[in-house]
């Protein structure tokens, strides 16, 4: 429940006077508001949590929990097993960061506009998955477009008990934080990725300006003279020499409203930046040795516990130094900013191949630069023995029934475009899990459309352990264990990579991060924005 009663969570900047930024145009429709004008907050508020927060709060800790407000963290349905640990008993951290666009105070209205809005459902125009890792070593960032298209569950909102049913269909993933909250998002993420979310922090544009003021200036480049401004009035009136600057205050929102002006246009192109300048942030606020000052880290602590709303887990100061602690293990150079792979359906994105990649790496707690100091392989052993070792204390993580009484329908998805389905596929399989103790399991002898590589899908949470275990039982490795509405039990499709009787032979998996992904490497100060040269000038 929240905690308080003041004014809503707010968010970015409207863009009155400014459609370009504000009001997506172009090829693709009008719009309420950009995902860009919200990441600021995002960036800010991110990196305070990493390095400004806990020296701060300690100076007066009570008045600081007073500025926090809480919500619940999950208001759907389903859950997602928490991930297994690792050998060291670690488990990896996933924290979600919400941008709202509500513009519901005094403060919002004066800095955005857009009164056309006020008191409407406010929208998750920000949406970012912060990953930090078992052991500590890495961070991963993963965006997603505020427009994707996804399945919204049904939610309940905890301040009044309104019910949200589901979405009929797919729909605008920002409509999520409409359906009774931060935890209705939360829901959302989780329904898409299969990833366990620990905490989320929603942040609101109030303090944008103070804030950046506070730090002092965050560097950033363009490879050409800029003013992101054109004939119709559209931009965010960015106006920038060739060369790297350092911005703060209302040029720094600017910044990451821009689209207008950076290569194409497009909504990519702003994250781009917004990447930017998040990763020039976080080394900042490493490095500035001015931020030791008690009178400047106070005045950053006040904006940034002022701006947060976050779940009952991270409700305290001293949990948020907590969490800033684990944060700042990793190296700038160990952190990769990503947006979620896409592409266009009519003027909307919906994730595409690359994109469950980027999900299963995470899952898997796979770093996205590469650079993991144990392989796959070794990874998985030690998972497994974790999971043991959970067995036999008696609280296994995601337990399955006994495998006598898992029901399993095997289905023939051995066909390709070149050769049809290999015959019998079914049977034999479904013979082989009879024959180890899967008593339940029946061949399904109808046709069906081929699967590249064997896959075990189930259609709810509380049959994801049973689908496990078969998939175990086969050596059918974990990441083809899927979640899908497309069943009514757990179901083993035999894919193409298994035409022949046999043991399954999985498939060597790739590891490597998508390119589709835009990754950005935190240490990379090199980056430069490329301007579009209809915006340039001299």
């Amino acid at each position: 429940m929240k905690t308080d009663n003041s004014a809503p969570v707010t968010g970015a900047p409207g863009d009155a006077g400014d459609a370009g930024d504000g009001e997506d145009s172009g090829p693709r429709p009008r719009r309420r508001r950009g995902r860009g004008r919200a990441l600021r907050w995002t960036a800010i508020t991110l990196a305070v949590v990493i390095c400004g927060t806990a020296g701060a709060g300690y100076l007066y800790y009570r008045h600081l929990n007073s500025n926090i407000k809480k919500d619940e963290l999950n208001l759907g349905d389903s859950k997602v097993a928490e991930p297994t640990p690792n050998a060291a008993g670690q488990t990896p951290l996933n924290i979600l960061v919400i941008g709202s666009d509500a513009r519901d105070t005094e403060e919002n209205q004066k800095l955005g506009g857009a009164k056309e809005t006020f008191g409407s459902a406010p929208l998750a125009d920000v949406q970012m998955l912060v990953h930090l890792s078992a052991d500590r070593t890495n961070m991963s960032v993963v965006s997603m477009p505020r427009d994707t298209l996804v399945q919204i569950p049904k939610c309940t909102d905890p301040d009044d008990g309104t019910v949200y049913p589901a979405s009929d269909g797919r729909t605008m993933t920002n409509q999520s934080l409409g359906h009774g909250g931060p935890g209705c998002t939360v829901a959302t993420w989780q329904e898409l990725t299969g990833i366990h979310i620990d905490h989320f922090v929603m942040v609101d544009f109030a303090g944008v300006v103070s804030m950046a003021d506070a730090i002092g200036g965050v560097p950033v480049c363009v490879d050409a003279n800029i003013h992101s401004r054109d004939s119709e009035g559209h931009g965010s009136g960015l106006k920038l020499e060739k060369g790297t600057h350092s911005i703060k205050g209302e040029q720094a929102l600017q910044w990451l409203r821009t689209r207008y002006g950076f290569e194409d246009g497009s909504d990519l192109a702003r994250a781009k930046a917004q990447h930017m300048y998040m990763n020039s942030m976080v080394r900042v606020l490493r490095e500035n040795a001015t931020l030791s000052s008690p009178n400047k880290l106070r005045k950053l602590a006040e904006e940034a516990t002022g701006a947060l709303t976050v779940d009952s887990g991270l409700g305290s100061v001293s949990k948020l130094y907590d969490l800033s602690n684990e944060l700042r293990k990793v190296e700038p150079k160990r952190i990769t900013m990503t947006t979620m792979p896409n592409r266009y359906v009519g003027s909307r994105v919906e994730p595409t191949e690359d994109a469950e990649q980027l999900f299963r790496l995470v899952r898997e707690d796979i770093a996205l630069d590469g650079k993991d100091a144990k392989d796959k392989t070794e990874k998985t052993e030690k998972a497994a023995e974790a999971s043991e070792a959970a067995s036999a204390s008696g609280t296994p993580e995601d337990p399955a029934a006994a495998d006598g009484e898992i029901a399993v329908q095997v289905r023939n998805g051995t066909a390709t475009e070149t050769q049809g389905a290999a015959g019998g596929r079914a049977s034999a399989v479904a013979d082989a899990l009879v024959a180890d103790g899967f008593g339940k399991a029946v061949a399904d002898q109808g046709a069906y459309t081929g699967e590249e590589t064997t896959v075990v899908r189930y259609p709810s949470a509380d049959l994801e352990g049973d689908a496990r275990r078969v998939a175990e039982s086969l050596g059918i490795p974990s990441s083809a264990v899927k979640k899908s509405t497309s069943v009514t039990g757990v179901t083993l499709v035999v894919g193409a990579d298994w035409r022949d009787d046999g043991a399954y032979e999985a498939p060597k998996e790739d590891n490597t991060t998508p390119k589709s992904a835009e990754a950005l490497n935190g240490a990379d100060e090199s980056a430069c924005m490329h301007v579009n040269p209809a915006f340039t000038w001299s």
